[in-house]
């Protein structure tokens, strides 16, 4: 018996580099075919200065959007900008400061975006932190719920006004399959009772799907339409705070999508002709793929609508 298992340790390492091929091309499945061109579009894409963010800002200006990349670093920002321009002939390319853990930084942002520009066609709520050690923002949410779920839900109800004007129009929010691990504990919202990195995490983005739903159902007959996605097991900066995570990643990195690869389905979901009537779903790999049962509880949806309106201040109806 332990002679077998040497044998499959050593064997181990063989199937894996000859099945390689197979395995990274069906853990990068999902292109976005969408030929659709965007001159007189405008786009606003957060956390944009880095990775998966990225990668969907240069498409969309690549297609000739006016894109604002909207990130709290600046200057890296700037240099991913000019990169940008280079690289597509696009100079509509711009940075604007946003701190998602900070509410007057995202009010300050809406604002200025509000007295900028007279449309807003696509919102990519993309920017995100994972597994961070406890910690709060600005205006003491702990740091998962804050940044992942309020600060983007704050920036959408700032900006809703605009898309309505500007149907038809979209909003991305990126989720993850870490969604599966999520619960939504209102008596612990906060991690106050107990918290743990990696469910913050999942938290989360399980509340990212719920928000997507709730709103899809407030939007319908709006001409905005909304989805969330899965982008994939992906290269990026995300996974900073844990070394775990890095490691990880740097031994299964051939099995890792790209930030380009991992980009695909939100552009597809921002892109794609005839996505309208599947408002409100989750994709990944380019097409409806399944949540959980949490993740489709309306009730709980509903709830966390109102408790976030209540914590950032703004009028439930």
């Amino acid at each position: 018996m332990i002679g077998v298992l040497l044998l499959l340790l050593l064997l181990l390492p063989l199937l894996l580099f000859i099945a390689a091929p197979q395995i990274r091309k069906m853990l990068s499945n999902g292109v976005c075919t969408s030929t659709a061109q965007l001159p007189g579009k405008v786009a606003v894409v957060t956390g944009a200065n880095t990775g998966i963010g990225k990668e969907t800002a240069k498409e969309l200006a690549q297609r000739g959007a006016r894109v604002y990349i909207a990130c709290r670093d600046v200057q890296k920002g700037e240099l991913v900008a000019r990169e940008i321009q280079t690289m597509t002939g696009n100079q509509q390319v711009f940075v604007r400061k946003l701190d998602l853990a900070d509410t007057k930084s995202i009010r300050a942002f809406a604002g200025g975006f509000l007295a900028e520009e007279k449309h807003l066609h696509i919102l990519i709520n993309n920017a995100g932190v994972m597994m961070c050690p406890y910690s709060r923002t600005a205006d003491g949410f702990e740091m998962h719920i804050g940044v992942n779920h309020l600060g983007h839900f704050l920036l959408t109800h700032l900006l809703l006004e605009k898309l309505k004007e500007s149907a038809p129009s979209r909003v991305v929010n990126v989720s993850s399959l870490a969604h599966l691990l999520g619960r939504i504990h209102f008596h612990n919202l906060q991690g106050e009772k107990f918290y743990s990195a990696g469910l913050a995490y999942c938290h989360s983005k399980l509340a990212n799907i719920l928000f997507t739903k709730e709103l899809a159902r407030r939007l319908e007959g709006s001409g905005v339409s909304v989805y969330s996605v899965h982008p994939g097991t992906v290269h990026s900066e995300l996974t900073r705070h844990s070394f775990l995570m890095r490691c990880l990643w740097r031994i299964f990195s051939f099995f890792i999508k790209t930030p380009q690869e991992g980009a695909q389905t939100s552009l597809h979901c921002a892109l794609a002709e005839g996505l309208e009537i599947l408002s409100g779903s989750h994709f990944s790999d380019c097409r409806v793929t399944w949540v959980t049962a949490q993740a489709r509880n309306m009730t709980v949806a509903r709830r966390l609508w109102d408790v976030s309106c209540d914590l950032l201040g703004i009028p439930m109806d």
